[in-house]
């Protein structure tokens, strides 16, 4: 899962990005407002944690501008004022959240799990598919009630295949969403999580959990798909 984080102080950008990346979430930061109006219309994040206080636009109007110009991805605004006034403002105009700084990480990450799951489109809870089941929150897999051990990077290419169910998802995509902005390998390496996932997660003489579409990518079919 990518998260877009526009923060302008260096130590708070810094912290937040160590802190998500260590939960298994590929993070893009930017700086100013203006950048990252540019990076929530072009880099298709999942959450937006969207300083208030910014150079340039401030965040309120890099959420007013994102809302009016049609997107929709769940923001999370950060503020050091703790009014009630500021906190309405910022819901008024479209943030689906508020955390006032200084803020514990795990309340930080309960509020993400939060937003992910009421996002642009319906999110469960826990994940289904095939017999494989997937709970966001706590990243933990199981088929037919039996926990599968998935390191974060197999769980984060496995979740971002269920939330994309009866649609092909491109290896350029997936290495997008749930691998580090810093990599600047190719995508063989999608390829190669892809083999060690599967090998854990599909049932033994069954159909594979995830269909290979040459030359276009991976789908885990809708459940109305399977026969």
């Amino acid at each position: 899962m990518r998260i877009l984080v526009v923060e302008d102080e260096p130590a708070m950008a810094e912290s937040l990005t160590w802190g998500l990346e260590q939960e298994g979430y590929v993070v893009v930061v930017a700086a100013t407002g203006e950048t990252g109006l540019w990076l929530a219309e072009q880099a298709a994040p999942d959450v937006i944690i969207l300083d208030v206080m910014l150079p340039g636009l401030n965040g309120y109007q890099v959420c007013e501008r994102l809302r009016k110009n049609g997107v929709w991805t769940p923001i999370l605004m950060l503020t050091a004022m703790d009014d009630d006034l500021d906190q309405a403002e910022g819901l008024d105009i479209g943030a689906d959240d508020y955390l006032t700084k200084p803020f514990s990480y795990p309340v930080l990450l309960a509020h993400i799990r939060a937003l992910t799951r009421r996002g642009l489109r319906e999110r469960p809870a826990v994940l289904t598919a095939a017999g494989l089941t997937l709970d966001p929150g706590s990243r933990s897999v199981a088929r037919d009630g039996v926990a599968v051990d998935l390191p974060a990077r197999e769980v984060a290419v496995l979740e971002y295949l269920m939330r994309s169910q009866g649609r092909v998802v491109s290896k350029t995509e997936l290495l997008d969403h749930c691998w580090d902005a810093a990599y600047d390998g190719g995508p063989a390496v999608v390829e190669v999580a892809v083999h060690r996932l599967r090998r854990k997660i599909d049932p033994p003489g069954g159909p594979p959990v995830i269909t290979t579409l040459r030359g276009e990518g991976y789908l885990i079919r809708a459940q109305d798909d399977r026969s």
